[in-house]
């Protein structure tokens, strides 16, 4: 298989990539376990630091790396050996957290990554659509299937906007929390693609793990503009302080930063 170049590994991922948030980012604190919480930051965080992720217990590199850029085009684009190629070199750094979605249609290509990295060595979190509890249900015994694994470290309902989600999602909530009963889903949890969404988030106990919308200049974040981001910090903080696990997207505003930015 070809060898693949820092900075070709680099440009591919930056614009998908999520970062558990660490002390000193953004204001916002570490996603390790308050328990486990050291008493003083490490000099300098590195893509491949090992972290537990909030009250889960599940290990996973600081950096994860995503498959959602255009909807998981540009990702699909590179072909499966592509994407296994850019899964095994981050692996060979250390950066061993796939994040994937049904809707970005790359569970193919993580069945073929693991058949040559150990289960055991990745973290791997996908995301459902589903609405209800049969709907889920559904799709987790799916993504089993599609990706080759019995079970799957973190399975989030994708994209919450409405401020309600909790009640009105309660049946695809219930399910989740079946397969996690089960041992299908090691940890439960949504990303939030809006502020409402991520503040229903912040405030309910069944979160395990939140996906949420982050970076200094508010670009395609849930708030308007960036003096609204300490506001998003304050949710991220309240998230930490109950023991949810967070992890950024949009850290690096999909790819538009330029310059100082």
């Amino acid at each position: 298989m070809n060898t693949i170049h820092r900075r070709e590994f680099l440009g591919r991922a930056a614009g998908v990539v999520g970062a558990a948030l660490a002390p000193g980012v953004f204001g916002a604190q570490a996603t390790v376990a308050p328990a486990s919480r050291p008493t003083s930051a490490p000099s300098k965080l590195k893509a491949s630091d090992v972290v537990t992720l909030g009250r889960t217990g599940i290990k996973a590199s600081r950096l994860a790396i995503g498959t959602g850029t255009e909807s998981g085009a540009e990702q699909r684009r590179l072909g499966i050996e592509g994407l296994v190629r850019l899964f095994r070199h981050g692996f060979d750094q250390g950066v061993r957290w796939w994040d994937v979605a049904d809707s970005y249609k790359t569970h193919p290509h993580v069945r073929a990554a693991l058949k040559e990295m150990r289960r055991d060595e990745v973290t791997i979190t996908s995301k459902t659509s589903a609405k209800d509890s049969e709907g889920v249900k559904a799709d987790i015994e799916r993504f089993r299937r599609e990706m080759g694994t019995d079970y799957i470290d973190i399975v989030l309902l994708h994209c919450m906007m409405d401020g309600n989600w909790p009640e009105k999602l309660k049946g695809a909530m219930d399910a989740l929390s079946e397969a996690k009963q089960k041992g299908h889903v090691r940890a439960v949890g949504c990303s939030c693609h809006t502020y409402d969404a991520l503040e229903a988030a912040a405030d309910s106990d069944w979160v395990d793990v939140d996906l949420a919308r982050i970076n200094p200049y508010a670009a395609v974040m849930d708030v308007d503009g960036k003096e609204e981001v300490p506001q998003v910090q304050q949710a991220l903080q309240r998230m930490h302080q109950r023991g949810k696990a967070v992890y950024g997207m949009k850290i690096l505003g999909a790819g538009t930063f330029r310059g100082d930015r």
